[in-house]
């Protein structure tokens, strides 16, 4: 069942007869039937075609889960352009690739998204404006037009422009961004016979039909849900909260058929309290896609709602969906057969040849829905002379013909010359009732070649739960025995570490690479993590508190007027802020270069602590005083990556005159990895060199890619030395380097009893 060989403007325009005043996006401000979605996309495409004439361009759509980004989609195809969907929540270096490498002309962006646009370094170079789309306030966005603005200018001039030629089904019509998260994101080029089989292909795997109505709890609008239900006539209701509650309330309150979701906030749905007082009224079917869902997490809600918990497969490359559980045979642990006119087998990873049911190897799939090609003619496809699409998964498939996923190819590693998948490793260990969370990474070893260390995010009375003394080292015992005695040898954890959360992305995935290289920084430098048995410190101030959860904020004042009656209040501000549960200590500076401009470094232990602070009423009032004293404010939050501090051959601060201070930013031009490998082998040098106090590095939250540090040298000539050796080259070939002089303010710490390591040391 290949589906209608169409274009999207087709099926759109076809659903529109057909369904008029169906419903097709209802949001919490209203409803939008078919032919009014079709009558706004019209009205897009006639702006379009007047803003950027008949050439074909690329136009980039952010695509926040809201109406604008459905009119803006289906109005750039219907234009005869090619739409780029790019993710709201890009980070500018991300943000300057997508625009720059895709060449977009036009770009529809969030009000957060504008915010990124303006810290790119490299102008798109034939640019010519941005358009605000979705949610938000304007006031920081200056003069930019909205959708609706420019909808009404082109309106306002009265000129209809000529409709767009027609377009074949296997032209080009969108260049959608991998994720990235192994590298910068890929541009794939998918055409509209990709979109419009596989529109039809989810509808029919999932059984949409113009009777359905599906709630869209997802933290962007996909292109899958979008097309599948314009294929369909369904009805989409938009749920923005992320509070997995909000979205079974909302899917009761509009009578939805199908739910629509992400395993990040499944799982947080699965260990809520409120679990057992929740129920679905009318929801046959919880889809769950983006990342990989726990079998666990699945059966208990599967369980509870009497309704099955589906997990599909597929990839950007293949528009996404390949496969996919259906209602009638969920298929729990599996990601369901190959949906209609997909055809999908397992090769083996050496020979290539194709393996016979059960046995593991790389999934390789072949269809209607596989991509044309990268945006660059230069990356390889990975798709065959026959058509097979080589996914880079391992997985097997079962008698029934469904497709079992173990892991990526890139995760997997050699443990005593055997292979390890993380996936599987954490597959026993999230059914532990003392785990709530967990990721699996390769960790060096002399002798193993690779080990498997585990962290673990103990779910609430694990201690008493896992072990009598209620100590962590008695949960991270426990878990890992749990492990050995249902893994062979190689797959036995041999460290665990005890985390309050792991970084995920948006859709739940966790970045191993990432993971990985900030356990080898930290372990380099001699943290010690709760639950590690290793205890070795070679510079790390630590007194053995979980930094694992760390986060600094960063924030800039660029001071309006009296920099010094700025300086007073804010550090009574800093007062109160250190009084607050969570906070560890800050450092305070001025640029030498700029007096009026102010930096502070604020630790907090975890995120959750800074942000209940600032939500009080206390520091809106401190804020509202500091903003009639500023020019401009930023603020950067940040994982705490380590602090290290001089080793006793770095000498005293008394023994030397008046210190250099310094702000350094680092911007990635290579992986994390090789950033975190630099900065271990240059901070573990700079420790030893007489003259050197202090380096704290931290990674931002906002912008990946971009690291933080700030230095202290009690002798100024020291840093001249570091920067001239092999350590420091190595560190600028994997990043762009910014350093600025600043000047001491002030510098403080929570109090005794709540002292946290990142605080302590040797300051000076």
């Amino acid at each position: 069942m290949p589906g209608p060989d169409l274009t999207l403007d087709a099926v759109l325009a076809a659903t529109a007869r057909a369904h008029p005043d169906r419903v097709a996006l209802r949001a919490d401000y209203g409803d939008l039937t078919y032919a009014e979605l079709d009558e706004a996309v019209t009205a897009c495409a006639h702006a379009l075609r007047g803003l950027l004439g008949s050439r074909r361009a690329v136009v980039a759509v952010a695509s926040p889960l809201h109406p604008d980004f459905a009119v803006a989609f289906y109005g750039v195809i219907r234009a005869g352009h090619t739409v780029a969907p790019i993710n709201p929540l890009m980070p500018a270096h991300l943000l300057e690739h997508a625009l720059i490498s895709s060449d977009a002309r036009l770009a529809f962006v969030t009000t957060d998204l504008f915010a990124q646009l303006r810290r790119v370094r490299t102008r798109p170079p034939n640019l010519l404006e941005a358009t605000l789309v979705g949610p938000g306030g304007r006031e920081d966005a200056g003069d930019i037009r909205t959708l609706d603005d420019l909808v009404a200018a082109h309106q306002v001039l009265g000129a209809r422009a000529a409709p767009a030629p027609p377009v074949d089904p296997g032209a080009l019509a969108c260049v959608h961004f991998t994720s990235g998260t192994t590298g910068l994101p890929k541009g794939v080029l998918l055409s509209h016979r990709n979109l419009t089989v596989n529109a039809a292909q989810v509808a029919a795997a999932h059984g949409l039909h113009s009777g359905s109505t599906v709630l869209n709890q997802l933290p962007k609008f996909h292109l899958m849900h979008l097309n599948a239900a314009v294929h369909a006539g369904a009805t989409q209701v938009l749920c923005a909260d992320a509070d997995p509650k909000a979205g079974i309330d909302l899917a009761n309150r509009s009578r939805c058929s199908h739910l629509y979701t992400i395993p990040v906030r499944l799982t947080r749905l699965a260990a809520d309290p409120a679990l057992p007082g929740l129920r679905l009224d009318t929801v046959a079917m919880i889809a769950s896609g983006g990342s990989a869902l726990s079998p666990v997490v699945a059966e208990r809600l599967s369980a509870h709602f009497g309704v099955p918990v589906l997990q599909g497969y597929g990839l950007a490359e293949t528009s996404p969906l390949t496969h996919s559980a259906s209602a009638a045979d969920p298929g729990p642990g599996s990601v369901g057969p190959p949906v209609p006119g997909t055809a999908c087998r397992v090769v083996d990873l050496s020979t290539r040849r194709v393996l016979p049911t059960g046995e593991r190897g790389e999934v390789q799939v072949r269809g209607p829905q596989v991509m044309l090609g990268y945006l660059d003619p230069d990356e390889p496809t990975g798709i065959d002379e026959h058509g097979w699409l080589s996914t880079g998964d391992i997985g097997y498939v079962d008698p029934a013909g469904r497709l079992h996923l173990v892991d990526r190819i890139k995760d997997l590693f050699k443990c005593d010359n055997y292979l390890v998948s993380p996936a599987e490793v954490e597959s026993v260990l999230e059914r532990h009732p003392a785990v709530r969370d967990c990721a699996v990474v390769a960790y060096p070893d002399s002798e193993s070649g690779e080990v498997p260390t585990a962290f673990v995010v103990p779910a609430a009375g694990a201690a008493d739960a896992a072990d009598p003394t209620a100590s962590t080292i008695g949960v991270a015992e426990a878990v890992a025995a749990f492990v050995a005695e249902r893994v062979p040898h190689y797959q036995r954890l041999r460290h665990v570490e005890l985390v309050t959360a792991i970084p995920r992305s948006p859709v739940g995935k966790v970045n191993r690479r990432d993971l990985r290289a900030e356990l080898i920084t930290r372990r380099a430098l001699g943290a010690r993590v709760p639950g590690n048995t290793d205890e070795r410190r070679t510079g790390m101030a630590d007194d053995g508190k979980d930094l694992s959860n760390l986060i600094t904020v960063i924030a800039r004042f660029s001071t309006a007027g009296d920099p010094l009656e700025f300086e007073r209040f804010f550090l009574e501000h800093v007062e109160y802020m250190r009084g607050q549960d969570g906070f560890g200590a800050h450092q305070a500076v001025r640029l030498a270069d700029d007096p009026s401009v102010y930096v502070n470094f604020g630790w907090w232990l975890d995120q959750e602590a800074f942000q209940k602070v600032v939500q009080s009423p206390e520091f809106r009032d401190h804020q509202g005083v500091m903003q009639s004293m500023l020019r401009k404010a930023d603020l950067d939050l940040c994982k705490n990556l380590f602090r290290v501090n001089a080793a006793e051959s770095a000498g005293e601060r008394a023994e030397f005159g008046t210190p250099l201070m310094t702000i350094t930013t680092y911007r990635g031009t290579g992986s994390a990895e090789e950033f975190d490998a630099a900065f271990t082998a240059f901070a573990t040098h700079i420790r030893e060199i007489r003259g050197f106090g202090y380096a704290d590095l931290n990674r931002s939250l906002r912008d990946a890619g971009t690291c933080t540090g700030l230095e202290y040298w009690w002798d100024p000539a020291a840093r001249e030395v570091a920067v001239s050796g092999p350590e420091h080259a190595r560190l600028a070939s994997t990043a762009e380097i910014t350093v600025e002089r600043v000047t001491h303010v002030a510098w403080n710490r929570a109090p005794a009893d709540e002292e946290t390591p990142t605080a302590a040391g040797r300051q000076g």
